[in-house]
């Protein structure tokens, strides 16, 4: 099945890619993918997810475009089945179908196209990727759709959690993250995801990322949607702990995806009519909504700190704002269920963004420019917090984790009154520049995927148009 034929091989190019059909994870990677067979247009692309992550990405239809097919997979959910509402449910039924589901999917591509697989490029997560390219001795490329910092975290699982079995809960609470390589000392060992430390180590999630931390160094290389600049520390370590290690982002400046340009609720528009630096803007991403009296507390703040505002929350919330509140603040608020937010950061007029930390969020706000509110809730949004407001140096945490009125008030003071705040935003600025070089001409980002279209396409001769 993964044998070459006597062609060229750029014609014979058939790629698979397996994607991670839950949250986040499988749009970035389609995101790379339309770049990579923008880029190599006489090879072909299979993408394989569920029926429902692939009409998510791809729309209703979801046949794929130009050389990119995708390919629907079982989801693992036995006909009739009644879910449990436990957490987690969807992806152990997934997963529990997980590789045989792939490969089903792979042998009916191979039908489809007369093609064997010359290449995998797996989210991360997908480990069983790395058994099948070495069953067809071909390239495995697994993609990290997060920050370098967790995934160092995971790389180092056992030497994290044999570090802190030696030490007493309070030593915990203050021990420097600096003795796993690469890791800035301003982390610390409460700042790793629980999957790693502090969660149920029995869980099948926490079994998969730690599953995934054993295997991905077998990559022929690891893409991240990230730049060197952004964690030298960690890209020198990575550099020697991977065959190859290529940031290939930030994906919001490389993309030419027209969804970014999709304003239903006409954002936009309403920024146009404020000033410049005069908006907050809120949303904490597509899976995570804080709890009742958190959302009281953050539209008490907005309310009482004057500031117009725009926020992205879905209207089955909209009942547990205060009452009144949507009327009382209409004429410098707005509140949509769903908003164009790598856009609206970009926007001059937005000066704070408050935010759950996931990795999409924190990098979109790196290259608008925008400083940040951290209010994490699970996986490596604590870690990205911690990067935000104690290594970059960028933003601030929401006082003792959560969002309370008085915390939030010192937070909008701090970063538009005082030299706090003029730091950060001078320091946003600065990662903003940085990622604007990485993806340019001869950047580290555009030389990392002149190397990673190189390893899928099997040509070594590939230069920067």
């Amino acid at each position: 099945m993964g044998e070459m034929g006597e062609e060229t091989p750029t014609y014979t190019n058939h790629v698979a890619v397996l994607a991670f059909p839950f949250g986040t994870h499988a749009a970035p990677l389609l995101n790379l993918t339309r770049r990579l067979a923008a880029s190599a247009p006489n090879a072909t692309f299979s993408f394989f997810s569920t029926a429902k992550s692939n009409c998510s990405i791809f729309g209703p239809q979801h046949h794929g475009f130009g050389n990119i097919k995708a390919y629907n997979i079982d989801d693992g959910v036995p006909e009739g089945y009644v879910f449990a509402g436990r957490r987690m449910e969807d992806i152990e039924l997934f997963l529990s179908a997980t590789p045989g589901n792939y490969r089903k999917g792979i042998e009916e591509a191979v039908l489809d196209t007369g093609k064997g697989i010359t290449c995998f490029l797996s989210d991360t997560l997908i480990w069983h990727a790395a058994d099948m390219a070495q069953e067809m001795n071909v390239p495995w490329i697994p993609f990290w759709t997060a920050a370098a910092g967790s995934l160092c975290a995971h790389l180092y699982t056992d030497l994290i959690r044999e570090t802190a079995a030696k030490l007493n809960d309070s030593g915990l609470e203050t021990l420097p993250l600096n003795f796993v390589p690469g890791m800035p000392s301003a982390l610390s060992i409460k700042d790793v995801p629980m999957e790693v430390l502090g969660g149920d180590l029995n869980s099948t999630f926490s079994h998969l990322m730690h599953q995934m931390a054993r295997t991905v160094t077998r990559g022929t290389a690891v893409a991240i949607n990230s730049l060197e600049e952004l964690d030298p520390s960690i890209t020198k370590h990575f550099k020697s702990k991977f065959q190859d290690y290529l940031p290939v982002g930030p994906f919001n400046l490389t993309s030419s995806s027209t969804t970014s340009n999709v304003d239903p609720h006409y954002c936009l528009t309403w920024l146009n009519k404020n000033k410049p630096s005069s908006v907050a803007y809120v949303s904490f991403g597509t899976v995570t909504t804080p709890p009742p009296h958190e959302l009281i507390a953050l539209a008490n703040a907005l309310e009482n700190s004057g500031m117009a505002f725009l926020w992205s929350l879905k209207d089955n919330f909209r009942d547990r704002l205060p009452q009144g509140f949507v009327n009382r603040t209409s004429r410098r608020g707005l509140i949509v269920p769903w908003a164009p937010q790598s856009k609206i950061l970009e926007h001059p007029s937005v000066v704070v963004f408050i935010t759950h930390c996931g990795w999409n969020s924190v990098i979109e706000s790196v290259t608008g420019g925008v400083p940040m509110i951290c209010r994490p809730f699970f996986g490596d949004q604590k870690m990205n917090g911690r990067l935000v407001s104690d290594v970059w140096q960028i933003g601030v945490q929401a006082q003792n984790g959560v969002l309370s009125e008085d915390g939030l008030m010192d937070a909008f003071d701090m970063i538009l009154s005082n030299d706090q705040g003029k730091n950060m935003k001078e320091n946003v600025v600065a990662l903003k520049e940085l990622a604007v070089k990485a993806v340019g001409e001869k950047g580290s980002s555009t030389m990392n995927f002149y190397t990673l279209l190189g390893i899928v396409t099997g040509s070594s001769s590939l230069k920067p148009c």
